[in-house]
């Protein structure tokens, strides 16, 4: 099978099968693994790139038919225009497209420095679009059907211990509008799991106190229910009757959490906030949403929650992607083990 992989960096290959035109066999050689100068083929589009008719629709696609989140349609997008400006380079369009021209992009990528993991998510969004092509007649065949992805090494993801998670906890100022916002932010994050962008995305509305549960919009505008703690209510009750008022301009601002302007909080903004609170907690690990969202799931996993429902609360489509805080499990108990047993 023609790989896109490890054959060009020597770095360890992914799990994640693919296919191509079988009319390119030659493309099955590896190419070579001597890094080269940054190739122009791999530079990032210019911003005023216009779109092929075909990543236009593809474009419109998802973000109307699949309803994927906007973030996502950027990601897609960003990796779609960096492909056709390299293709437009060798004067292809995509009805014209053969494996041999994806493994020279991914060669180009991989000179530019990329890791296995960001290729990968390049194939992924190459792999979508010609299905789309396919599907809809615009190419004969799909390019991307016999190329494998990067083999990437499966990484445990990284998470807080308990006592981290409660010196965090501590660190906003709860006498002011700030603290208190900030704090009900961090109690909620732990106490649900969420993603940052539903975080921040979270309405007044969404929480139903009296039930302890969250409503969320999550990937794909997909909603679910989340239980909240007692801890995490009290924080939340408090900013809304105490500190939420301070924030407001416009008194029908739906969003729960506003910065200063009377908006909603952004995304980056929450994250610089929880990275100070973080180096006031005297935390080493370098903090983001992610980091806590996996103590969330890697608490509850140790503490005898089943992996079903932590699927559900995290909005986990596949319960192999909950999987991963298992094996996190097993590793801390190895060490447990070897820590505390006499004869380990």
């Amino acid at each position: 099978m023609g790989q896109v992989n490890a054959e060009l960096t020597g770095r360890p290959a992914a799990s994640w099968a693919g296919g191509g035109a079988p009319e390119d066999r030659r493309a099955d050689g590896p190419l070579p693994a001597t890094p080269g100068p940054r190739s122009p083929a791999a530079a990032d589009p210019p911003a005023s790139s216009a779109p092929w008719p075909e990543l236009a629709r593809f474009l419109d696609y998802i973000r109307v038919e699949k309803g994927l989140a906007p973030n996502s349609i950027q990601s897609y997008r960003r990796d779609l225009l960096a492909f056709q400006f390299h293709a437009r380079r060798e004067g292809k369009t995509p009805a014209s497209v053969t494996r041999s021209d994806l493994r020279r992009f991914f060669a180009a990528l991989y000179r530019r420095g990329l890791s296995p993991r960001s290729a990968a998510r390049h194939l992924v969004s190459l792999r979508n679009f010609f299905r789309f092509l396919a599907e809809d007649g615009s190419v004969t065949s799909d390019p991307t059907q016999d190329l494998d992805a990067p083999r990437i090494g499966q990484s445990l993801p990284k998470h807080l211990a308990a006592t981290e998670v409660e010196s965090l906890l501590r660190q906003p100022d709860a006498s002011t509008p700030a603290g208190l916002r900030d704090q009900a932010m961090l109690e909620l994050l732990y106490a649900t799991g969420m993603r940052v962008s539903e975080l921040v995305g979270v309405r007044v509305q969404d929480l139903e106190a009296n039930l302890g549960i969250i409503r969320c919009q999550g990937k794909g505008n997909k909603e679910r229910l989340i239980p909240v703690g007692k801890s995490a209510l009290r924080a939340v009750e408090r900013y809304v009757r105490e500190g939420r008022s301070r924030f407001l301009k416009v008194s029908a601002t739906p969003f729960l959490f506003l910065n200063h302007r009377g908006k909603p909080l952004s995304r980056v903004g929450f994250w610089k906030i929880l990275s100070r609170y973080g180096r006031a907690a005297g935390i080493r690990t370098p903090l983001t949403p992610h980091l806590v969202r996996h103590s969330f799931a890697t608490h509850l996993l140790e503490r005898g929650a089943d992996l079903r429902s932590i699927q559900l609360m995290l909005g986990h489509s596949d319960i192999s992607t909950t999987q991963i805080y298992t094996h996190v499990v097993k590793e801390r108990l190895k060490q447990v083990y070897q820590t505390y047993h006499p004869r380990a």
